[in-house]
């Protein structure tokens, strides 16, 4: 898996280039079905999310895939502990027993903190980085990370195993804010105002509660 949208791209890919036959329905269905749970996550609507992706695992599922199911839940995983809401991945933890994969079962430590003597070469290139980085230096390795998702990422689980400065905490925000993803845009930017009110600064307090209320009111909308 190279990023957090590796399934679209390797379910996509038998499609290209080939000049064979088409991939199966379920292949395609679940690619695309993936991703839009991974759009609508982001974006905070979660009734909606959690649709597509019941109808992503029902296209795996329905084949009769045990291992691609069990990416499913690793990708949903991932892309919740982007958001910093800890996902223990069980459902990807109990399918995976039945059809393991090294590169699966090294990104599910990486993204559940299991780094002890996790081997960096069988994680995706952009997360290689942060792994190896000494401990508190993990922050610095986020601006050279090209891919937003994997870059949100690594910063969240830095949050988690609490080696997050102030800088780590910037880049995860502006990185949600530049792709309008919501959700987690929200949660990092009450994580700065939380260290604003800590050092007693008032204008960035300021700065961050009408960033807040923006991204609060645009999950309820006025009606047109």
């Amino acid at each position: 898996m190279k990023s957090l949208r590796a399934l679209a791209a390797l379910l996509l890919l038998a499609a290209c280039g080939s000049g064979g036959p088409p991939p199966p329905d379920w292949k395609t269905d679940s690619a695309d079905l993936v991703a839009r749970y991974r759009k609508y996550a982001l974006l905070g609507e979660n009734t909606l999310a959690e649709r597509y992706f019941q109808q992503a695992v029902a296209a795996t599922g329905g084949a009769g895939r045990v291992a691609e199911t069990a990416h499913l839940w690793l990708v949903r995983c991932g892309i919740r502990r982007a958001m910093l809401i800890d996902d223990t991945c069980t459902e990807d933890a109990e399918l995976a027993r039945m059809a393991p994969s090294p590169t699966d079962q090294a990104y599910y430590r990486f993204i559940t903190l299991r780094w002890e003597d996790l081997d960096p070469a069988l994680l995706p290139p952009q997360h290689r980085d942060v792994l190896r980085a000494p401990t508190g230096r993990g922050s610095e390795t986020l601006d050279t990370i090209t891919d937003p998702l994997a870059r949100l990422l690594d910063a969240s689980l830095l949050v988690m195993r609490q080696e997050a400065d102030a800088a780590t905490l910037v880049i995860a925000t502006e990185t949600a804010s530049s792709q309008g993803w919501r959700q987690p845009l929200l949660t990092f930017l009450k994580l700065q105002r939380e260290q604003a009110v800590a050092r007693g600064d008032r204008a960035e307090q300021a700065w961050l509660d009408q960033r807040i209320r923006l991204v609060e009111t645009s999950f309820f909308p006025p009606p047109r």
